[in-house]
């Protein structure tokens, strides 16, 4: 198995407009840079995805930019989107088909949306994938709260059928110690 790679999904700026999610953002982005930090020492590396649409995420706007709190170093890799799969009409496949086999760990925004849909893809095209239970973040629904969201997410993510790949999800600190 190859060396881990970090996707940071759509944690740009301008998707946290509001105070709450702000504070989540900050919070989630300072356990992304403890992976990113792992990630990076242990010869891997970090792929940031950024979405792209009208209204506030044009590609080069400010809100498509990457949120500051996130380290970003040379040698991290970067894929634009345009749907919820990071996979979708992008380079991600071959630019991970082309370093070989590497198990993959997901974090990022928005756990019911890009974060979701990516990490099905992922696991369905056959990568080995973790999640960070407590590095995705969401915002309120209509129908559920923040937390509700996540700890649904995490819990079908642990159940989710795909014989022979199982999906962990584990805590950023046992993600961190176990590569």
């Amino acid at each position: 198995m190859g060396k881990p790679v970090l996707l940071v999904i759509d944690m740009q700026g301008g998707l946290f407009d509001d105070d709450a999610l702000q504070r989540r953002a900050k919070e989630v982005s300072a356990r992304i840079n403890l992976l990113s930090e792992a990630v990076r020492s242990h010869g891997g590396q970090v792929i940031f995805i950024r979405h792209s649409e009208e209204s506030g995420l044009e590609a080069g706007s400010a809100g498509w930019q990457i949120v500051p709190e996130l380290v970003q170093q040379a040698g991290d890799g970067y894929v634009d989107k345009t749907a919820c799969d990071a996979f979708r009409g992008t380079p991600l496949k071959a630019m991970l088909d082309a370093a070989g086999p590497a198990p993959l760990i997901l974090a990022g925004c928005a756990t019911d949306f890009c974060v979701d849909t990516t990490l099905r893809a992922a696991a369905s095209l056959g990568y080995p994938v973790s999640v960070a239970s407590d590095a995705h973040l969401t915002n309120d629904r209509p129908y559920a709260d923040v937390a509700t969201i996540i700890q649904h997410h995490n819990f079908v993510w642990q159940h989710l059928a795909v014989p022979g790949n199982p999906v962990r999800v584990a805590t950023t600190a046992a993600l961190c110690s176990s590569l």
